[in-house]
């Protein structure tokens, strides 16, 4: 392996762990238990192959399934979330960006999914789950303000996801069999992170506008 990687093929530990979903705490965890191979530069940094996170997160999902619930919400989430990625394709928000720069949201909404499924299935590391739901809302802010998105069009964007996983979260009872109390957690978990996301979006903005 070469010392000098390109950074399109190569990723530092934060942005490997933001690639992943995780925090990079738990990244450098897996690391140092050789669950995942890396490189270290000539000064001592670690570089992770984006072909081998492709290949880790296929091999995570695979080997540890979601329980039933939270898989046909996950399932469900990503029809709604095309749904409304169709229906608004002539909103402000959708017409702000261009090609590439879609990309770049789809990656932060992929991101965002993958902290929302940890944080549903598990009740580890809450508080750093939600701190990387808020660092993403507060990335998505700061792209939407360069296309001149004011605050009422990137919340009425993330209200609109939101609505659509709640909308998933709601059908779970009907085609897992789930009881009642457990979806009333699952719709709890995924307000408390949603709320982070859309706070982030808002101190973002009321950030620059007293600046």
């Amino acid at each position: 392996m070469t010392e000098n990687p390109s950074e399109k093929d190569w990723l530092g530990l934060g942005e490997a762990a933001h690639y992943l979903g995780i925090h990079p705490v738990t990244l450098r965890r897996w690391a140092d238990a050789s669950d995942i191979s890396y490189m270290l530069t000539a000064g001592g940094h670690r570089r992770f192959a984006v072909t081998e996170l492709k290949r880790f997160a296929e091999e995570r999902l695979r080997l540890s399934p979601l329980p039933r619930a939270e898989q046909m919400w996950a399932e469900s989430a990503a029809a709604h979330t095309q749904e409304v990625i169709q229906t608004h394709r002539q909103s402000a928000w959708m017409q702000a960006y261009g090609e590439g720069d879609r990309q770049q949201s789809r990656e932060l909404g992929r991101r965002l999914m993958a902290i929302v499924l940890q944080y549903i299935s598990s009740d580890e590391n809450s508080e750093i789950l939600i701190g990387e739901a808020r660092a993403i809302g507060e990335q998505y802010a700061h792209s939407a303000m360069e296309h001149g998105l004011a605050m009422a069009e990137v919340l009425e964007a993330t209200m609109s996801f939101r609505d659509a996983m709640f909308e998933a979260a709601i059908l779970v009872p009907e085609v897992a069999h789930t009881a009642s109390k457990s979806n009333a957690r699952l719709l709890k978990k995924i307000n408390t992170l949603l709320n982070a996301v859309q706070l982030a979006v808002a101190n973002v903005y009321d950030g620059q506008s007293k600046q």
